[in-house]
């Protein structure tokens, strides 16, 4: 079996499928970017959406002209949205730890760090969310 694939045509499929993943990988970014907006009516984003599905190149240039500049500031806000809710999380799993007599605000830097090490030890914190809370705890 004789079979004839020079290297530069392995090149240009690569580079192809790289450009596929890509593609696939900017169209999640805008569908995510699409549902996470506040601003826009279903109605809108029902829009966006069939707009992109049905005419995809066009669809996406049209988006990221239109709505691109602040995609960036969209997703940072969902992060510190997050943040903040994991925040509150931790300082009521903390406050709740010791019967609710004091708050995790109130309370000194050792005895958060005491009660974090409980929420660790019963299993309540992941090894992550107790490394995370402790540097906050000490900042």
């Amino acid at each position: 079996m004789s079979y004839n694939y020079p290297l530069l045509d392995a090149f240009l499929t690569m580079l192809w499928f790289f450009l596929w993943i890509l593609w696939i990988f900017l169209l999640f970014r805008i569908v995510l970017d699409i549902f996470r907006d506040d601003t826009l009516s279903g109605w809108a984003k029902a829009g966006w959406l069939v707009f992109i599905l049905i005419l995809p190149f066009v669809g996406v240039l049209v988006y990221l002209i239109a709505r691109g500049a602040k995609m960036g500031a969209r997703e940072q806000a969902e992060q510190r949205r997050s943040k903040k809710e994991f925040d509150d999380y931790i300082r009521q799993t903390a406050a709740s730890a010791d019967g609710g007599t004091a708050t995790a605000a109130a309370a000194s830097p050792a005895d958060q760090l005491a009660r974090l090490a409980r929420l660790k030890a019963d299993g309540t914190l992941t090894e992550e969310e107790f490394q995370q809370a402790k540097a906050k705890i000490l900042a």
